[in-house]
């Protein structure tokens, strides 16, 4: 898994750790949408073809416009073309990566422990990355992943609200 890094475009190696400035960008946003999706749909009682589109979209759609939009303000930055080139495709690598373990989970378990083990994997992979960052950073870990695990869970919520909320707006169920 690679990320945009104002700093670089190459993953390299921080002592025996990869440098996670390198998994940074993008990834955390891959992970809490695939989160919120997942739990959104499941509101609605959607189907697990609609919930496998959902994550399948958002990892093709947002993601794609998400590192052409890191290219835009790279070129805006004048950063070489090559580089800006090179982080633009590790982004979205990185990012559709991280949505097809979401998917890979949602085809092999049945609908409600895919939706738990989603959430439970999101939260790993969201704490693993704040973890790492922290350690990067040499600071304390914990109010770093209590951050960032606080704001995927108000996305989560306010997702599971919009599907309840449209189930009770459309009557379908």
């Amino acid at each position: 898994m690679y990320a945009f890094s104002p700093k670089g475009t190459h993953l390299r190696m921080r002592g025996d750790m990869i440098d996670p400035r390198k998994l940074s960008f993008g990834s955390t946003a891959a992970i809490i949408t695939s989160m919120a999706l997942i739990v959104g749909i499941d509101a609605t009682k959607g189907s697990t073809g609609a919930l496998l589109s959902s994550i399948l979209i958002a990892g093709l759609a947002d993601n794609l416009t998400d590192s052409l939009g890191v290219h835009i303000y790279q070129e805006s930055e004048r950063m070489p073309e090559r580089q800006a080139f090179r982080t633009t495709v590790t982004n979205f690598i990185a990012r559709f990566s991280l949505s097809l373990t979401f998917v890979a989970i949602l085809a092999a378990f049945p609908r409600l422990t895919a939706v738990r083990l989603s959430v439970i994997w999101g939260f790993f992979l969201l704490s693993a990355l704040s973890y790492s960052l922290a350690r990067a950073r040499a600071v304390s870990a914990w109010p770093e992943i209590w951050k960032h695990d606080v704001v995927a869970v108000v996305v989560i919520l306010m997702s599971r609200a919009i599907g309840d909320w449209i189930v009770r707006v459309t009557g379908s169920k």
